[in-house]
């Protein structure tokens, strides 16, 4: 049984930080569940454009308001609480947060730990061992 509290992954390797967002990484691939799990917030006030052409990710919106724009189909969809997407077909798509957005996020392939967006918006691949 894996037991983790977001409050002790702060300032540990396990929070990692862009420049739009800061995410707690709660399980990665060296948990060996085969997914990754994260405590995402993303700021007010920013948009950050994402591609996980290596990841498929669910999304869950726990709290703040929002949109996601699908680059690829050209519709928005706005966010709240309670909202839900997954990108299961390397969707190219920009979170816009009005407000502070609190999301919850399952990658799979589970993530190394210290991925962040690449200049396509992708998270690369990473070997554990790296």
């Amino acid at each position: 049984m894996i037991v983790r509290h977001k409050k002790d992954l702060v300032g540990t390797d396990r929070a990692v930080k862009g420049e739009t967002w800061v995410s707690h990484r709660l399980l990665l691939k060296e948990d060996g569940v085969n997914f990754s799990f994260h405590d995402t917030t993303l700021y007010a006030g920013t948009r950050t454009q994402m591609w996980y052409k290596n990841h498929v990710e669910a999304v869950y919106c726990v709290g703040g308001e929002g949109e996601i724009i699908d680059l690829d189909e050209d519709v928005t969809h706005p966010i709240a609480e309670g909202t839900m997407y997954c990108l299961d077909d390397a969707d190219r798509h920009i979170l816009v947060a009005k407000t502070d957005l609190r999301m919850i996020c399952v990658f799979d392939p589970a993530l190394v730990g210290p991925e962040t967006h690449d200049e396509e918006g992708a998270y690369p691949l990473l070997d554990a061992k790296a």
